[in-house]
Formats: structure tokens, sequence, C-alpha cells
């Protein structure tokens, strides 16, 4: 099984005991205000997309890590890769993607958390490209994205929600260039 860890963090495969910190993480309106159409989802919601998270580990050799905080052993979030179908023109593409609660903010970890995962990607994956998707406005996810050395690649419509979003994009050859 797969455990990355990083000066604060641990990502790590999922366990059930991290569903119901996840949903409240989930629940927060600020927290969903740019996945998607915004919408908030509870407790069964988050357990069927973990269960997706995992199927994905299964069929792909790639998730979302949950987000643990070393010092206290508390679920801050999620990060990793995965494919996104969602926004077929991209495809075929790996996303890298985050999701922390608001206590979490602000920190640093999910910069620190996703060059993790983006290094897992390119490393320990294989990956030849890695892309992350945000939504136009979404500043604090676009200076992640800057911070891990991506690109605009493109600027488009997502067909779930009709959002304005900016794809960004990552090769490995630039990635090994600029980490090197």
């Amino acid at each position: 099984m797969v455990t990355l860890e990083t000066p604060r963090l641990i990502l790590r495969r999922w366990r059930e005991e991290d569903i119901a910190p996840m949903a409240a993480v989930n629940a927060d309106p600020e927290v969903m205000r740019w996945i998607r159409d915004g919408s908030v989802r509870d407790e069964q919601q988050t357990r069927g997309g973990v269960q997706a998270w995992e199927s994905e580990w299964e069929s792909q050799g790639f998730g979302l890590f949950a987000v643990e905080i070393r010092s206290t052993g508390k679920l801050a979030g999620f990060t990793g890769l995965s494919v996104p179908h969602f926004l077929p023109e991209v495809l075929p593409a790996v996303e890298i993607g985050w999701r922390l609660g608001r206590s979490h903010w602000g920190q640093g970890l999910a910069t620190e958390a996703a060059a993790a995962a983006l290094r897992f990607g390119f490393e320990e994956r294989g990956l030849e490209r890695i892309v992350s998707i945000t939504q136009v406005g979404n500043d604090a996810s676009e200076r992640i994205t800057t911070k891990l050395g991506m690109h605009l690649f493109r600027e488009t419509v997502s067909p779930t929600g009709g959002r304005r979003v900016r794809v960004f994009e990552l090769s490995s050859d630039h990635y090994v260039t600029t980490t090197r």
C-alpha cells in the first residue's frame, strides 16, 4: 500500500474512520465553493466518493490520498491523482487535485501535499503529463499550481456545472528539469 510522508503530512489510502471527517470538509459551503457547481456533500455522498477513489487506486495504480496531519493524526482532506472524466476534452490526462478543510488553509499544506503527489505521479508511476483544473476565480488553487511549476494550457467551460475553468499542465520533462 502506498504511503507518502512529508515534513508535516502523511498521504495514505483511505480508512473507514476517515469518512466522518471528510464528510465534514465536504459539508462546508466555503470549501465546496469552487468544486463543480458548489454543492456540499453529505456523509453518504462522501462515502461513495471515497469508494470511487479507492476503486481508482485498484484500476489505475494511483488515486486520491487521505491527507493526515503528522503531529495530530487528524484528517485534513485529500490530495492526489485522478482521471478527469468530467472534462473529456482534456483526455487522456491525469489530474492532480486537493481539498482541505478550512482550518488547514493558509499554511502551505495543500502545496506540500500536492508536491508529494506530483512527485509520486512522475517518479513512481511514470506519468508523462499531469494537469490541474481550477475554476476561474479560484485564485488560491491557481497559486498552488504556479508553485508546483504548472503553466496555463487552456481555458474552457466545464460541462458539469457550466463554469469556466483553467487547465494547467506540467510535463515530466519540465518537471525533471525544474526539480533537479
